[in-house]
């Protein structure tokens, strides 16, 4: 009996240690083919351009190539079902953000994963501010001047957004709750008629992306009032931050992390997460972000995880306190 014991340890100890060798050998050969990359939005939006800019880093590090593969559809739903259901096998990756990751899953009642328990979290890339902005006709020149404007005259004062739970949307609901003002949320069929609309005074502010503003800023278009980060951005640090201007408190971000279906080997998420750290620290790459108003980031997938949680939790406060319905 003492020796079948033995033996059947025997067995055991050396699946334990083929199973451990597997698994290293495939994190040091990883990639072998091409991996998929992908982005939950149509081509030529910014999360796209993200996605191939990371995609193109990440194939010159892999030595493989990392091609993004667009399937858009439901506000990053449909992109976000088909990684979560895919091989746990470092060779799909998703580009994912805040509105399929975290706000998704408080606007709609079911979804077709779990942001926790389907994705694994690989390293958050950038942080990306939004930027308040008013009609030059809107008697304010400062975060303080409009919070009072907004409480004398509540429901008269409209922003306009890309859409329904969209973050220029759940950026005006966050800054009316903290300033006890209540002003008129616009929807649009996306940033550029949402832009439009602000442009020919249609409504009074918007909380938009600096990229598309600033330009109407610097020619009198627009007035801008302050960014949405928690600090100021190295694109135009002569602009203060909502909450220093006058709103204390005030935060609201866009992000973009990369994530793998859950179950992915640990040391193939490692290893991803090795390389996108190192191409967050390349200049070209804080220099091509932090010109479109982000910063970039590279964390551990544990910090990445930790981010995600907060950030399901205050989306969800959010979405509650301001009823905010899905179109």
């Amino acid at each position: 009996m003492s020796q079948n014991n033995n033996k059947m340890k025997s067995v055991i100890a050396g699946a334990v240690i083929a199973l451990v060798c597997t698994s290293a050998c495939m994190a040091q050969s990883y990639p072998t083919k091409p991996v998929r990359f992908i982005s939950p939005y149509a081509p030529g939006g910014g999360t796209d351009t993200m996605a191939r800019t990371l995609a193109q880093k990440l194939s010159e590090n892999l030595g493989r190539q990392v091609f993004v593969e667009n399937r858009p559809g439901g506000g990053g739903i449909v992109g976000t079902e088909i990684t979560a259901k895919s091989q746990p096998d470092g060779y799909t990756i998703l580009l994912g953000s805040k509105g399929p990751l975290t706000v998704n899953p408080a606007l709609y009642a079911k979804l077709p994963y779990d942001t926790l328990r389907d994705l694994a979290p690989i390293s958050l890339v950038s942080i990306v501010p939004a930027l308040l902005a008013v009609h030059p006709s809107l008697p304010v020149k400062s975060v303080k001047e409009l919070i009072a404007l907004a409480r004398a005259r509540p429901g008269e004062l409209t922003f306009s957004s890309s859409g329904n739970g969209g973050s220029g949307h759940l950026s005006g609901e966050q800054f009316a709750a903290l300033a006890g003002a209540k002003m008129v949320h616009v929807p649009y069929r996306g940033t550029g008629p949402a832009t439009t609309a602000l442009l020919s005074g249609e409504v009074t502010l918007s909380f938009g992306n600096m990229v598309a503003l600033m330009p109407h800023v610097h020619a009198g278009r627009l007035r801008a009032l302050g960014i949405t980060s928690a600090k100021r951005v190295s694109a135009a640090p002569e602009l203060q931050t909502v909450a220093e201007a006058g709103l204390r408190g005030y935060e609201y971000v866009t992000w973009y992390g990369v994530l793998a279906p859950a179950g992915t080997p640990k040391d193939i998420i490692g290893r991803l997460n090795t390389e996108l750290v190192k191409i967050a620290r390349l200049p070209d790459m804080k220099e091509k972000l932090t010109g479109e108003g982000g910063d970039v980031v590279g964390s551990t997938p544990e910090e990445f995880s930790e981010y995600i949680k907060s950030e399901l939790a205050s989306s969800a406060r959010l979405v509650k306190s301001a009823n905010v319905r899905p179109d």
